[in-house]
């Protein structure tokens, strides 16, 4: 399953950034991840890894993530590997004197999951989930101090 959400702010790149960036912050604009613990002692840039309790609704799930790519200022892209599996990228690009910020996932259920069958139930829910996730984002990196 492939979902490509996208939105856009009237911060500025560098504050959108700055917001994204600081992984353990997700957790104050992304509805559906309850808490991050990091997996040793990066925090940031390729190769942190992080454990990421994930709710919706009453099911709930542990994603171990690994940071694959951190491209400063533009992308930032992970791997998925718990249960559910695959790859996901954050992009922004400058808008006017805002930012687009484009949120990438290529994900795959396992079987104890559901499966496929679980996706085709699962992707009108985390795309409207996402879509507010990147307007929240928008409104973090408006009040994000440089």
């Amino acid at each position: 399953m492939r979902i490509t959400v996208s939105a856009t702010t009237d911060a500025p790149p560098e504050r959108v950034w700055a917001a994204l960036a600081d992984i353990a912050s997700h957790v104050d604009w992304m509805l559906d991840a309850e808490s991050i613990t990091f997996v040793g002692e990066r925090r940031r840039g390729a190769g942190t890894t992080f454990d990421c309790l994930t709710r919706i609704g009453p099911l709930s799930l542990r994603d171990r993530m690994v940071v694959t790519q951190w491209d400063e200022g533009r992308a930032i892209a992970v791997r998925h590997e718990g249960a559910v599996v695959g790859e996901g990228v954050f992009e922004l690009r400058p808008y006017g004197v805002g930012t687009e910020i484009t949120w990438t996932e290529t994900l795959s259920f396992r079987l104890r999951l559901g499966g496929p069958a679980a996706a085709v139930v699962a992707r009108p829910i985390l795309t409207s989930i996402w879509r507010g996730n990147l307007r929240r984002l928008g409104h973090a990196a408006a009040l994000t101090r440089l």
